[in-house]
C-alpha cells in the first residue's frame, strides 16, 4: 500500500514538472504529425521576420475563403497554431528539443497525464472506476497473502515438536481456512447496486423507526405530563385535607355547647340526635379599631390570663378578628399599660365568689330516689317521648311510684345537669390534650 502511494505521489511530481507550454507544444505536434519548418517551407535557422513571412503567404494560399479542400479549416488551424509556437522563442526552442529526443513516450507521467487532460468527465470517470475496481480487487489479494504469510512465520518460528504438542498448528490451520479469500464480489461493480438496494430498502424502514422514535417520545411526554398533573392534584388534595383538618381542631376547641332549656332532660331518647354544627361568625380582618373594641380587648385580656390555653384563639374568636390583629393590637396596649388612649383604665369590679352547691345539697333539693324509682323514671321517659298527646309530665309522674310530677321535672333536670357537667368536663380534657398535642407539633415543625 505504502508502495503505490510513493509511485502515485512520484508520478503525480514528475507531471508537475512540466508546464503548460510544454503541454501546448506536445499537442501540436500530435496534432500536426508533419514538421513545422517544412510545413512553412523555412529551415530550422530561419529568422522571427522569415517565419512570419512564410505564415503570410500560406495563409493567402490555405485560408478557407481560398482553398477549396475538404479539410481546409484543419489546414488552416494547423498553419495558425504552428505558427504560435515558431514566433515565441520559448516555445520554439521546446520544439526544437522535441525534435531531437521526440515525444515523452508511455514509460513518463506526462504522457498519461496528456491523455487524461483531454477525457470528457464521462470517459474519466469510467477510467478511474475501472482501475479502482482492478485496485481494489489486488489489494484485497495482497492483504489475504500476508496474513497468511504472517501465520506461517508465526508457525515455523515456534517449531513443530512444540507446535504439534500443544496443538498450536492444528488452530492455526483451522484458523487460515476461515479466513475468507478475497472475491471479485467484493469490488465496487457489485458494491453499488447493493449499496443502491440497501438503501432504497433501509429508507422507508428508517422513515419508520424515526417516527416511532418520535411517537414513543410523544407518549413519553405525554406520561409525563400526565404523572406531573397527578402528582399536583395529590399535592392539592393533601394540602385541602390538612386545611380541613386544621380548621377542624380549631372548630372543635372553639365548640361551646348551647344551653338547655330547664324542661330539656338528657335522658330523653330525642336528645340522642347530633347537635347541628354551630355557625362561626365571620372574621373581620383590617377593620377600624374603636374604644369599645379596645375596652373589650383588654377585658378579654384579663379574663384569660398568661399561660391559658388557647388564649388568643379564643380571645380572636370573642372579638371575631384575626389571631395576628389581635396580637398586634395587644401589644401595643401592653406598652400603654392596657389603657386607651385619652381614657382612663376603667375600674374592674371585683367578681364575687360565686356559691357552689354541692352534690349532696342537689340530692336534697331532688329529694330521695330509690332505684326502683329510678328505673321506673327512665322507662316513663322512653315510654312517653316529647312532643306526644296529653300532659306528659303527670304520665310520667304516674308512672313513677311515690313521686309527684314536680319531683320527676326537678330530677330529670339535677340528671341532665349532672351529665352535662361530665360532658363538659370529658371535652375539656380532649381539647387540652389536643393544644397539648398541637402545641408539641409546632414545637416540632419551628425546630426543624
Amino acid at each position: 500500500m505504502r508502495v503505490g502511494v510513493f509511485v502515485f505521489l512520484s508520478l503525480v511530481l514528475c507531471a508537475a514538472a512540466w508546464d503548460d507550454g510544454d503541454l501546448e507544444v506536445f499537442d501540436v505536434v500530435e496534432e500536426v504529425n508533419q514538421n513545422f519548418y517544412e510545413l512553412l517551407g523555412i529551415t530550422q535557422e530561419a529568422t522571427p521576420a522569415e517565419v512570419k513571412s512564410a505564415f503570410k503567404k500560406l495563409t493567402l494560399k490555405l485560408h478557407p475563403d481560398k482553398n477549396d479542400s475538404p479539410d481546409a479549416d484543419v489546414q488552416f488551424r494547423n498553419l495558425v497554431s504552428v505558427h504560435n509556437i515558431l514566433k515565441d522563442p520559448g516555445k520554439r526552442e521546446k520544439y526544437n528539443e522535441v525534435l531531437k529526443n521526440g515525444l515523452p513516450n508511455w514509460r513518463s507521467a506526462i504522457y498519461y497525464y496528456r491523455h487524461v487532460r483531454k477525457m470528457g468527465l464521462a470517459e474519466g470517470s469510467i477510467i478511474l472506476f475501472i482501475i479502482i475496481t482492478f485496485g481494489q480487487y489486488a489489494v484485497g489479494w495482497a492483504a489475504y497473502a500476508e496474513k497468511r504469510f504472517t501465520a506461517e512465520q508465526i508457525l515455523n518460528s515456534r517449531g513443530k515438536k512444540h507446535s504439534k504438542k500443544s496443538g498450536f498448528d492444528t488452530g492455526l490451520a483451522e484458523i487460515l481456512d476461515q479466513l475468507p479469500k478475497p472475491s471479485i464480489k467484493d469490488t465496487l461493480p457489485f458494491q453499488i447496486p447493493r449499496l443502491v438496494w440497501w438503501t432504497i430498502v433501509g429508507v422507508p424502514r428508517g422513515i419508520m423507526e424515526l417516527r416511532r422514535h418520535l411517537k414513543e417520545k410523544e407518549e413519553e411526554a405525554k406520561r409525563q405530563k400526565k404523572r406531573e398533573a397527578e402528582e399536583k392534584a395529590r399535592a392539592e388534595r393533601e394540602a385541602a385535607a390538612a386545611e380541613e383538618a386544621r380548621q377542624n381542631r380549631v372548630r372543635k376547641r372553639r365548640f361551646v355547647p348551647p344551653a338547655r332549656e330547664a324542661t330539656d332532660c338528657l335522658l330523653d331518647p330525642a336528645d340522642d340526635a347530633p347537635a347541628p354544627a354551630p355557625v362561626q361568625a365571620p372574621v373581620i380582618s383590617g377593620g377600624l379599631w374603636t374604644d369599645d373594641d379596645l375596652a373589650e380587648l383588654i377585658r378579654l385580656v384579663k379574663k384569660h390570663p398568661g399561660g391559658s390555653a388557647e388564649r388568643w384563639e379564643r380571645i380572636a374568636a370573642a372579638m371575631m378578628r384575626s389571631v395576628p390583629e389581635v396580637t398586634h393590637m395587644a401589644a401595643k396596649l401592653k406598652d400603654n399599660c392596657y389603657r386607651i388612649p385619652g381614657q382612663e383604665p376603667e375600674p374592674v369590679p371585683e367578681e364575687l365568689p360565686k356559691k357552689v352547691k354541692t352534690r349532696k345539697a342537689e340530692e336534697t333539693s331532688s329529694g330521695n330516689w330509690s332505684q326502683q324509682q329510678q328505673r321506673a323514671l327512665e322507662a316513663a321517659l322512653a315510654k312517653h317521648p316529647k312532643g306526644g298527646a296529653g300532659d306528659r309530665w303527670q304520665k310520667i309522674a304516674a308512672a313513677v311510684p311515690g313521686k309527684t310530677k314536680e319531683e320527676c321535672m326537678q330530677r330529670c333536670k339535677y340528671l341532665s345537669e349532672s351529665l352535662r357537667k361530665q360532658k363538659q368536663k370529658e371535652e375539656e380534657d380532649r381539647l387540652r390534650e389536643e393544644s397539648g398535642e398541637a402545641h408539641e407539633s409546632d414545637a416540632l415543625i419551628e425546630e426543624s
